[in-house]
């Protein structure tokens, strides 16, 4: 009976590990200072080489510099 459940469940286990698994990395992701910053430098890159306009650049660096100040605010709280 336990080897019928497991082999029916197996799919179904794999996927909640794969979802766990992304979460993982994204909240890895979204909390690692580094990557932020980089992010910006690549924003700063962009904009120097009229890639995208001042506008875009502005509402872009806005929302990575706020990302920056909660991981920050985050971390202090720990």
């Amino acid at each position: 009976m336990f080897l019928i459940d497991d082999i029916l469940l197996a799919p179904l286990k794999g996927v909640i590990y794969l979802g766990k698994k992304i979460n993982e990395l994204v909240e890895q992701e979204i909390s690692d200072e580094g990557a932020i910053k980089e992010k910006l430098m690549a924003l700063q890159l962009q904009f120097e080489m009229d890639e995208i306009d001042e506008e875009e650049y502005d509402k872009r660096e806005d929302e990575l510099l706020k990302l920056l100040e909660n991981i920050r605010a985050q971390k202090e709280k720990q």
